[in-house]
Order: C-alpha cells, then structure tokens, then sequence
C-alpha cells in the first residue's frame, strides 16, 4: 500500500483515479489545481503523484517543480495534449512517466506501481547509502547531496538518479537502453534523446568534473574513476 495524491480539477478524473486506487488498497488524496497540491505536500509524504499539467492558479509542470524544491516525490503526468514538446520537457525537469487523456485506469496504476517499485529500489538499496568523493566533487547518496568545490549543487530529480547509479556503476560500460531501463524504468516512453540530454544537464552541473562522466560512441556512457 502507498500513499497517491492526485492533483487534477477535473473531479471525475479524480474519482476515477481514487476508485481504482482504493480498490488496490493505496490511499488516496486529492487536490483540485497546483497551489493546494503543493500545500498538501508541505504537510504530509506521499509516495507518489498524480499531476495534471493544465490546470487553474497554477500549472502541473510549475507545480512540480515547486514540490521538489522541498520532497522527493515521484509523478506521473496526465495531458490531454500528446506533443513530444510536452513530454520531453517534463522528463528534463524530473517527472517518472507521462500518460495523454483519455487513459486506462488500470494502465494508470500500473505505471504508479512501477514507479514507487522503482523509486523505493533506488532509494532504499543500501549500495547507495554512501558518500563518495572523487577530487572535487562529493556524492553523498544518503542526504541525496552533490558538492562540487564543497558548493552544493541543485540538480533534477533524475539527474540525481542517473548520477548515483553511474556511480553505483562506476568504471562499467552502461549502454542508453541499460540507463534508460535501471532510472526511468523497463516501461518508459521515451528514447535515447532522454539520457542523452540528461547527461548533457548532468555535466553541466557537476562543472568541471564533467569528464567523469564518459562518453562510449555509439553504446552509452561510464563514470570512469580517473585515478
């Protein structure tokens, strides 16, 4: 059982979505637009998120965006719109999966109970509860911190994720497919752009330890340990 927040003004939607839910035996909330969505999260965890992106006051991606600044949340992203703009934005700023109205409830769960498998598999492996440092730059995996030049560093949510698994990884050839199953799941609807543009915002904020991060032409990419 988890903990589902479901953030859409179309009441039905929620119901639909709390019905299903319930009938798993999760627990369900609900929040009408992305103000009261992130005033929720304040107050209580949830392991996972429901968001619509077009809502009133405040949109599903700028929601989002406000959430993580204070939890670790993963999210699901419901459009009524299926433009590949839409969701290759969503995946850069860290949402898990992205489903287009109308959907299959069913399929809806599915997706949430991969992405709390998935997020839990990350989080609680204790292979990744330790501080790593490599010259400069320090990775501490508990605290899901990164200091570059001991100055903290704000990164997306999957930028953490693809960061501690390539280091988890370290000086092991990881092709797209490989990164794109183990952080954004055997499911996702994306392809090799997605890694490739998060390593891209990956490098650029880890700076000048950028070359730790190698490129493989042609397969994927490694953490290589230069020392």
């Amino acid at each position: 059982m988890f903990k589902i927040l479901v953030v859409d003004d179309e009441e039905k939607i929620r119901e639909v979505i709390r019905e299903y839910g319930e009938f798993e035996g999760h627990g369900v909330w609900e929040a009408k637009d992305g103000m009261e969505a992130i005033d929720m999260c304040k107050e209580q965890d949830f392991d996972v998120i429901v968001m619509d992106i077009m809502m009133p006051k405040l949109d599903g991606f700028s929601a989002y965006k406000e959430i993580r600044k204070i939890k670790d949340i993963p999210v699901l992203m419901l459009s009524a719109r299926g433009e590949e703009y839409d969701k290759l934005f969503g995946f850069e700023i860290g949402i898990d999966d992205y489903v287009v109205k109308p959907f299959s409830p069913k399929e809806v769960m599915a997706r949430l109970n991969v992405i709390v498998s998935r997020h839990n598999k990350i989080h609680g492996n204790t292979d990744l509860n330790q501080r790593y440092k490599f010259e400069g730059l320090e990775i501490d995996m508990i605290g899901r911190n990164v200091f570059v030049d001991g100055v903290k560093v704000d990164m997306t949510p999957k930028e953490y994720d693809l960061l501690f698994y390539l280091v988890k990884n370290k000086n092991v050839a990881l092709t797209r497919d490989k990164l794109l199953d183990e952080v954004w799941g055997f499911d996702f609807v994306g392809d090799d752009r997605t890694v490739d543009t998060h390593i891209k915002m990956l490098r650029s904020s880890i700076g000048i330890y950028r070359d730790f991060i190698v490129t493989l032409r042609g397969l994927g990419y490694k953490f290589e340990d230069i020392k």
